[in-house]
This record gives structure tokens, C-alpha cells and sequence, in this order.
């Protein structure tokens, strides 16, 4: 005991005598040296390498040797670890230590109706877009943080690299160790890092106002800092500064697995190398993730098990969160299986202290050990190339190692000490007093309770039981030093009791602390030992924590597929077969797929080999194409913040996770095309994808098609119902006219710079965009009503140079039908929809029919999710308004839409060549009657009726069995979340904002 205290003093001193170069000495010089020689100690240098019986040598701050025969020189103290540990600390590479609270911003409420500024406030030579913030350098507002340091060295951390989380771009970092020392002897690189992220974070300025916005925004950024670094027309502080951090390892943080390859397509298009902060899900698509060759940060915050005793709560809960719950602690062991390179990070923890216990959960589910320690210590080290410095126990390194009583992540193991930077901070102590016994307790809300605690073999287990009930309520509970925590779930009540505490006093022993009741009601609390005690498994390890037998499905949602489907030879028998060709609908034919195509279709075809169904009284058309949809997107279907966004792409933004791909392949849906919303006059490019169910983003892209644009008309555009006024131009239809007119008038002038190879030019996404349009390299979708605006656009169009392509959702065509006809202007419109709003009244359910009659190409849409689904039913309303055949109100859902999205060549018939985009139906296809009953996408079945029927089951099940083991865990007393329940956002054109921000509509 002595010599622990004497220990203890000479590292006090020492510390005392720490002093910076460049600070005055105030009073006596006392400048002694800080030598000391850990001996006969179990030295793991790294992973894998680990010296017995060796001593370790601290110079100051750093290591002066190490190994298993080291002599130990004159004037070093000699501490003698006999059979310990040492360990390097670890280093967390994604942290929010020393900065402001105030400087970690969080996400405002987007979509520019409450607000709307164009143009940073700031004051400064900075650039006009508030989130892009580059010259923001996390060293100015650094400050140690004596409690936090604390509470991170306890569990193991000596160093971090600290980060400002506010903002898309977010400058630079620093790291730092956990010394309690002035920040200038802290910090080791004081801009480690450039740091990205989706989140405009506290930036007032409306723009970006979606995900796909803040995509463009930083794209549009990188290409500006190029053309920055090589003009002499202007100073821009953010533009500057930004370049300057392209040197530096390269940081994003995302918090959805299908934001990893957002970010991932902006490296590729940039040249970057990220190092992506996750979110936790990426097991949910390893092979997609390891192809990237992105290295992770990856989050030990494990959901919490739901609370679903309630039934309506366990109906709030979707499958996909329960399947998260149960597997996201498998999330590292999963990525080290797979190859992936990953650091771990106590990032987003309500408590620290929940980070061994987290880290242990991931061990159980199969981390290694090798790895958990290369993921702490020289994996991070390698991210912030900081492999010199720290990471391992070397000789020059800085001495920042822990020393444990065993190896480090055994059962039941203690860590003692965690030096940093030459300087021990005590943990536990080595002569920590044994809590074991029994307690006299007053718990609020509870009353009297006995409290029972065991630390056998280091391992605090405890129970309690209340009042005269001798029933056992398990508690989970730990220890960090004299610090305990406790929680459990009181008998009859919702919700976990959680109580922080200490070791108050030691005769008797007696300890302190805080209860927080299920409620949230927080006060003082306090327990006194009454006898000794001794638990019936007393010194038992702690059991290992069961592995869940969930699998990862695709998508990751109800309905997923454990593995995807694949294409085979499928013959379809004895069908009537809808072509859409020259030769009409055949009966008692054969459809012949193979290989992702219509090889034949024809009488008594036979093909060896392949899969035969019976298609007897069935029927068989191309797949159902889609004009106008907004179902598989992500965040926002509007970037409505400015009138013309041309830059932005909704295929950034692809959600490959919506259950509506799934339910529209139900109804004969094989293609779609998805469109930006109708806020302004020209919004954002339009992503074709095919409904390949459980592939990723890439994977749904038609591919090889042309690319369109959405335009827009009318009262959206022009905000009638946005509930204000004087703000973002346009606000009046002739204001729409004028915002074309300007925008192709830029784009002409912009044309002619690039056409002269001007090298002074910038590039601009959004005119270069426009470009694409003058040269018939995109084409334009508008969304429209009425005839007077239809006419203009036409106008419009005539004298700037460009055409529209289709006038959708149109439902005053029949007035314009000769004009649109005469350009070669096509028209998709609503079957039947009218009076919803104002623009619409003159609406009628001829317009379909009377287009088609004056041989305007034309379709019908859904822009709806439900209605997608039905979209055979709204082509079968030209039967019955307009008399048309239903061969060719057939292809007004199939072949001509096919023919406006110019992709005829490869879908819309039954043609042998095509892609094998098929639907099988129970009866006519136009009936209400009719089934989808098979849909195949490039040959591939997607939907299958009976098979729905099994999955349906096979859902509930898993589910059901989900649940029963969120109810166990609460029994066993673990903390639980409440259920919120989460409805799959379904965007419309008028849908203003990001989910989880706000959702309002335009009426």
C-alpha cells in the first residue's frame, strides 16, 4: 500500500512539473524528470505481438524502449506490474470532444416555406451557401474538457480526433490526447482532417432543401474549388479554403447504409478516398460496401430492445427495426468477416460507460479479439496517419497505453491505469474495495428494496428484491472504479429504473448516487450494507450473449429475400399473349424468356431445359411502365429552394429499401420513371429504374436510356398555397414564363464559352444541364394544366430553341391536342382525377381519348404510389370514356410510354430481343378483375402470387419471434426504447421537405 502511494505522489509531482516552452515560469523553476520503468509486465505491442515478462520504459511523454530483456537505467522509478497487462490506448477517430455544444449543429427544418434566404448571411468574404463551410477549423474552438476526458480515459481512450458536426462541408479536425493539460500541449495535428456530411446542419440559407440538393451542392463545390485555384476574378475565403483541405485524409459522415454509396459515387467522380462514418447498418449490404473499397468508422450505439408489451405498440414497430435491433451488435463481426477495414468508435453512446458492454455484445456475436483491438488502436491510428505517433507501444511513440489486470477484453478484466502522454490516470485502484453484500435500499417510486451484489472473480452481478416480495428483479449492473451503475425494470410498470451511483464510504459501506424513474423523474438515492452475501452461482462468468438468428435480407425491409432471385429459361404454354406488335393479341401462344430476354414468342415452342408454367386461361402482356412516379426516393422529392435546380439528380437519391417497389410489382409494374416534384419552373433530373426487387440503388438504374427533366407549370410553381408571399421568384405565371426565358438565355451564353473552349469558364451543373436540353441530349417531362401555360411553354420552346418531350399528368390536353401533335409532343395524363384544386376544374375523363383521337402519343400515369399499382384499371377508363380498344389502351401503360421515355427498342412488347419485362395475369389485363399473378424484370420473377402468400406467413413469423425476444429482454432487464411508429413516406409532387424534418403539402 505504501508503495502505491508513493507511486501515485511521484506522478502527481511530476505532473506539477509539466510546463510548456513558450509559457514565462511563474515562481520556483521545479522542472524534474518523468522516468519510469514498468517491469515484468505482459506487453502487447499490437495485435498479435506481445512481449512476456518485459519492461517498459516512459521518458516524459513518450516511450524511450521496451522489450522482454530491457535494462532499466539510473533515475528511473521502477514499477513492478507483476503478471499485468499493457496495452496501447485506444484512439477514437470520430469525436465531439472539445468542441461547443453550440458548434455541433443540427439539421433545421428544410423545404424553404417558414424561411427563405438565398444568400449567406455571414459577414466576410465567404461563400454564398451557409452549410459549405470549409473554413471552419475545429482547433479554434478546441478546449480540453477535464469530466469528459475523464469518462473517456476510463474506458480506455487516450486520444481522439475531435470534429465540428455542422454542416455538408465542415473543415478541418484535430486531434488531440486526453492529457489534462493547456490545449497547446494536447493537441498533436492541429487539421488532421476534412469532414463532409448529408446534413446541412444549422445553416439558415434555404438551399439545399433535400438530399439530392445537398449531393449537387457539394458536387457543384469540388468543381468550383478546381476553377478557384486558377482565377484571378475573385477572393472566396470557403472556396479557398476548401482546396486547401483536399491534402488532407478525407472524412464523411452518413447515418444510412444507402448513403455509403452516395458518398461513395462523390469520391469516385472527385478522386477522393473517404473514410465513411457509419451509421451501424452496413451489414445490411456487406458485398455492395466491399466493393467500394471505403474504409469505416463504425458506432458500438446498438439499438435498445423495443417495448412491445402493448399490442399497439408491437404494431408500430415495422420488421426492419426489430431486425435491427437484433443484429446490428453482429454489424463489426459481419465486417470483419467480409474484409472490410473499420475502425470502432463510442460515437453517439447516451453513456460511455455503455461502451464495454457494447463492445463485449459485438464480441459475443463473433468480433475477434485481434480485430477489436486493431480497430481501437492501429486502424484509427492509420486514418488519421498517425502510425508514428500512436496505435502501438513502440520505442519514440507517445506513451499512452492502458495497464490491465489480464488481457484485455477476458472476462472480467480491470483496467487499472490508462497513461497518457507520460502521465497515469487511475481507473480502478488495484486495492479497490469488494462491494459484495447485501443493502438496505429506499428506492423512489419502488420504496424499501434490498439490493444484493456479487463481484465474483471482477464481475459485478446484482438482484434486488421490494417490499416483503422475496421475488428476484434481475439488475444489470457495472462498475467503473468506485462508480456503479444499475437498471432494471420495476415489476408492473413500463420502462427501466436507472441509477448512477458511487462508493460513498467505506465503514460501513454505503453508496450514493441518482435514480432516473421510467417516467423521468430524477433524485437522490442511497443504500447502506447490512450483511455479507453470497450469490448461489457466486463467481459464475457473465453468459456469453446469444446470437440472434436473424439473417440480412434484400432489401432490408418486410418482403426482402434472403438470397436474389436469378434469371432462368421460363417458357410460359398455351397463354393469350398481348404483343403489342404488328401481329395483336395471339391466342393459345407461348412466350419463350432466357437469358434476360424474349427469345420467341409463337405456337408450340419448346426449349430444352427450361422452366415450364401453364399460362391456360392466363394472360400475358409486357410489363407496365410508369410515366410518373416518385415511389424509391430518398429525402425529399423537391429541391424547391431556388426555380431552377437543373443540377440536381433523383438518381442520387434512389431509396432502394421502399416497400412500393414490391407492392407496384404486385400490380404488373416493371418500369418507372422517377420524377423531381413540381416546386419550380425547372426542377431536377429524372431517374428511369426498373423494379429489380432487393438490389441496390446501381442496381435498379434502366441503364443505357436518355435522360429527361422535370419542368413545371402552375400554381405549385409559382407557391399559391405555400402560405407566403414576396419571397422566391417566380409569383405569378408570367414570372414562370420569364424564369425559362432567362434560364435558356444563360444557357445559350454559357453553350457558346464552352463551344470557344473559354479556359476562364466555370463549370456550372445547372447550365450545362440546360445545355443537354438545346442539344436534344436530354428531354423535357412537364408537369402541367391548364391550356394557357401549356401554350406558353410551346411558345416558349418555339423561340428558345428547345422541345418538350411530354406534357404529364395533363389534363386540359384535349384543348392543345392539334398543337402538341404538331410538335410531336407527347401527353401523359391522369385517367380520371379532377377538382382538387382549382387548375384542374375543367378537367374531363375524355382527355386520355381525345389526345389519342388527334394522334397525340399518348399515356396514362399514376404520380401515386397506390395508384401505380392499379395502372391497368386507369388504362382500361379510355375503354370506357372514349371507346378505345384495349390493345391500345394497353399501350398507353406499356408500349407508349415506352415510346415517350424513347427506350421502345428495348421494352413496351413482346417482341424477341426485348427484355423479358413479362407479366402473367389471372384474366384480361384491363379487368378489375385481374391478378398479376408472375412479373418477371429481364427475366427475372420478382412477384410471384403464391409465393407472396408464404412470405406473408413466413413475415409474421419472424416478426412474431422478434417480438417474443423484445418482451424476454425486457423481462431480463434490459433498458428499452418506446415504439414510434414510421409509415413509409410516399412523396407526391407537391410533397415539400426531407422525412424527419417536416412534411407539409401543397394544396
Amino acid at each position: 500500500m505504501k508503495r502505491y502511494i508513493l507511486f501515485i505522489c511521484s506522478l502527481l509531482f511530476a505532473g506539477l512539473a509539466v510546463a510548456q516552452e513558450t509559457y514565462p515560469v511563474n515562481g520556483s523553476h521545479d522542472e524534474r524528470p518523468r522516468l519510469f520503468a514498468l517491469t515484468n509486465a505482459n506487453i502487447v505491442v499490437k495485435a498479435g505481438n506481445i512481449i512476456r515478462n518485459g519492461t517498459l520504459l516512459v521518458d516524459g511523454q513518450r516511450i524511450a524502449a521496451l522489450g522482454k530483456s530491457q535494462s532499466v537505467p539510473k533515475g528511473y522509478v521502477t514499477i513492478d506490474l507483476q503478471g499485468k497487462f499493457i496495452y496501447p490506448s485506444f484512439i477514437d477517430a470520430f469525436s465531439e470532444y472539445g468542441q461547443p455544444k453550440e458548434s455541433q449543429g443540427r439539421q433545421q427544418g428544410s423545404g424553404g416555406r417558414r424561411t427563405q434566404l438565398f444568400e449567406s448571411t455571414k459577414k466576410g468574404p465567404y461563400g454564398w451557401n451557409e452549410a459549405i463551410r470549409p473554413e471552419t477549423t475545429a482547433k479554434a474552438r478546441f478546449t480540453v474538457d477535464q469530466k469528459q476526458s475523464e469518462e473517456l480515459k476510463k474506458i480506455g481512450f487516450g486520444a481522439i480526433q475531435s470534429i465540428v458536426r455542422d454542416g455538408i462541408a465542415r473543415g478541418s479536425s484535430v486531434v488531440a490526447t486526453l492529457a489534462e493539460a493547456r490545449e497547446n500541449e494536447v493537441i498533436i495535428l492541429p487539421e488532421a482532417g476534412a469532414h463532409y456530411s448529408f446534413s446541412k446542419g444549422s445553416a439558415q440559407t434555404s438551399y439545399p432543401s433535400s438530399l439530392m440538393g445537398t449531393i449537387a451542392l457539394l458536387r457543384q463545390t469540388y468543381y468550383d474549388s478546381q476553377w478557384y485555384a486558377t482565377q484571378q476574378k475573385e477572393y472566396n475565403m470557403s472556396l479557398e479554403a476548401f482546396g486547401k483541405l483536399q491534402s488532407l485524409p478525407q472524412f464523411f459522415e452518413v447515418d444510412d447504409v444507402l448513403d455509403i454509396f452516395r458518398a461513395d459515387q462523390i469520391a469516385k467522380e472527385f478522386g477522393k478516398s473517404y473514410i465513411i462514418k457509419t451509421g451501424g447498418d452496413a451489414y445490411q449490404r456487406l458485398a455492395d460496401i466491399k466493393a467500394t473499397n471505403a474504409s469505416l468508422i463504425v458506432p458500438l450505439d446498438f439499438p435498445k430492445a423495443y417495448d412491445v408489451e402493448d399490442p399497439a405498440d408491437a404494431r408500430n414497430v415495422t420488421l426492419a427495426q426489430l431486425k435491427h435491433w437484433e443484429m446490428a451488435p453482429a454489424n463489426p463481426a459481419m465486417l470483419e468477416k467480409s474484409g472490410i477495414r473499420f475502425a470502432i468508435s463510442p460515437i453517439g453512446l447516451d453513456n460511455l460507460r455503455d461502451f464495454w458492454i457494447n463492445l463485449r455484445l459485438a464480441l459475443d456475436h463473433g468480433l475477434s479479439q485481434e480485430y477489436a483491438l486493431r480497430a481501437l488502436t492501429e486502424i484509427p491510428a492509420e486514418m488519421l496517419g498517425l502510425s508514428d505517433k500512436l496505435g502501438t507501444l513502440e520505442k519514440g511513440k507517445r506513451a499512452n497505453f492502458i495497464i490491465a489486470s489480464d488481457t484485455l477484453f477476458k472476462e472480467g478484466t480491470v483496467i487499472y491505469e490508462n497513461w497518457v502522454q507520460g502521465k497515469a490516470f487511475v481507473v480502478t485502484r488495484s486495492n479497490a474495495k469488494d462491494i459484495t453484500g447485501e443493502y438496505a435500499a429506499n428506492i423512489p417510486g419502488i420504496g424499501p428494496a434490498r439490493l444484493f451484489i456479487d463481484e465474483g472473480k471482477g464481475k459485478l452481478t446484482a438482484h434486488l428484491t421490494t417490499g416483503g416480495d422475496t421475488t428476484e428483479t434481475k439488475v444489470t449492473a457495472t462498475r467503473t472504479g468506485d462508480l456503479l451503475s444499475f437498471s432494471f425494470n420495476p415489476k408492473g410498470q413500463q420502462g427501466s429504473t436507472r441509477i448512477s451511483g458511487y462508493i460513498a464510504d467505506d465503514d460501513p459501506l454505503t453508496l450514493k448516487g441518482e435514480v432516473v424513474e421510467p417516467d423521468g423523474t430524477s433524485s437522490s438515492w442511497m443504500a447502506a450494507y447490512t450483511d455479507s452475501y453470497t450469490a448461489k452461482t457466486s463467481g459464475s462468468q457473465r453468459k456469453k450473449e446469444s446470437v440472434g438468428k436473424g439473417e440480412v435480407i434484400y432489401p432490408f425491409v418486410a418482403y426482402g429475400d434472403a438470397a436474389l432471385p436469378r434469371a432462368e429459361t421460363v417458357l410460359i404454354k398455351n397463354a393469350t399473349v398481348w404483343t403489342n406488335e404488328g401481329e395483336g393479341t395471339l391466342q393459345h401462344a407461348d412466350v419463350l424468356l432466357a437469358d434476360g430476354k424474349i427469345k420467341a414468342v409463337g405456337q408450340n415452342l419448346s426449349a430444352a431445359g427450361a422452366k415450364v408454367i401453364d399460362g391456360t386461361g392466363k394472360h400475358v402482356t409486357p410489363g407496365i411502365i410508369d410515366e410518373h412516379s416518385h415511389i424509391a426516393i430518398s429525402r425529399g422529392v423537391n429541391e424547391g429552394s431556388h426555380s431552377v435546380t437543373a443540377e440536381v439528380r433523383i438518381g442520387d437519391v434512389i431509396n432502394s429499401e421502399d416497400i412500393n417497389i414490391y407492392r407496384q410489382l404486385a400490380g404488373g409494374v416493371t418500369t418507372s420513371h422517377l420524377l423531381h416534384g413540381s416546386a419550380n419552373s425547372i426542377g431536377g433530373q429524372s431517374q428511369l429504374i426498373k423494379l429489380r426487387w432487393g438490389q441496390n440503388p446501381e442496381g435498379l438504374k434502366f441503364g443505357g436510356n436518355d435522360g429527361f427533366i422535370k419542368f413545371a407549370l402552375g400554381e405549385n410553381v409559382k407557391q399559391s398555397n405555400w402560405g407566403i408571399t414576396g419571397t422566391r421568384f417566380p409569383q405569378t405565371r408570367m414570372g414562370v414564363e420569364q424564369v425559362f426565358y432567362d434560364a435558356f438565355t444563360r444557357a445559350k451564353e454559357y453553350k457558346a464559352r464552352v463551344v470557344a473552349d473559354d479556359p476562364t469558364l466555370r463549370r456550372d451543373l445547372t447550365l450545362e444541364t440546360l445545355v443537354e436540353i438545346l442539344d436534344k441530349k436530354r428531354f423535357i417531362t412537364c408537369h402541367s394544366y391548364v391550356q394557357s401555360e401549356i401554350n406558353m411553354l410551346m411558345h416558349v420552346g418555339d423561340s428558345m430553341g428547345f422541345k418538350v418531350n411530354t406534357f404529364t399528368h395533363i389534363l386540359e390536353g384535349y384543348k392543345v391536342a392539334d398543337e402538341m401533335a404538331g410538335r410531336q409532343i407527347a401527353g401523359a395524363s391522369f385517367a380520371d382525377w379532377w377538382a382538387y384544386k382549382m387548375e384542374v376544374q375543367e378537367a374531363i375523363p375524355y382527355n386520355a381519348y381525345l389526345m389519342h383521337k388527334r394522334n397525340v402519343l399518348t399515356a396514362i400515369n399514376s404520380d401515386d404510389a397506390e395508384m401505380a399499382r392499379r395502372l391497368n384499371q386507369e388504362a382500361a377508363k379510355a375503354v370506357k370514356y372514349g371507346g378505345v380498344s384495349e390493345e391500345e389502351a394497353l399501350k398507353m401503360v406499356t408500349l407508349n410510354v415506352a415510346e415517350i421515355l424513347h427506350i421502345d427498342d428495348r421494352v413496351g412488347s413482346l417482341a424477341p430481343g426485348k427484355d423479358a419485362d413479362v407479366v402473367i395475369w389471372s384474366d384480361k389485363p384491363l379487368s378489375i378483375y385481374a391478378k398479376a399473378e408472375k412479373t418477371f424484370v429481364d427475366g427475372v420473377k420478382y412477384w410471384d402470387i403464391d409465393e407472396d402468400a408464404a412470405k406473408q406467413q413466413a413475415v409474421k413469423a419472424e416478426k412474431g419471434r422478434l417480438i417474443r425476444k423484445s418482451l424476454q429482454a425486457k423481462i431480463k432487464g434490459s433498458v428499452t426504447q418506446r415504439t414510434v411508429a414510421q409509415p413509409n413516406m410516399e412523396y407526391h409532387c407537391d410533397t415539400i421537405g426531407e422525412i424527419g424534418e417536416f412534411e407539409e403539402y401543397m394544396d
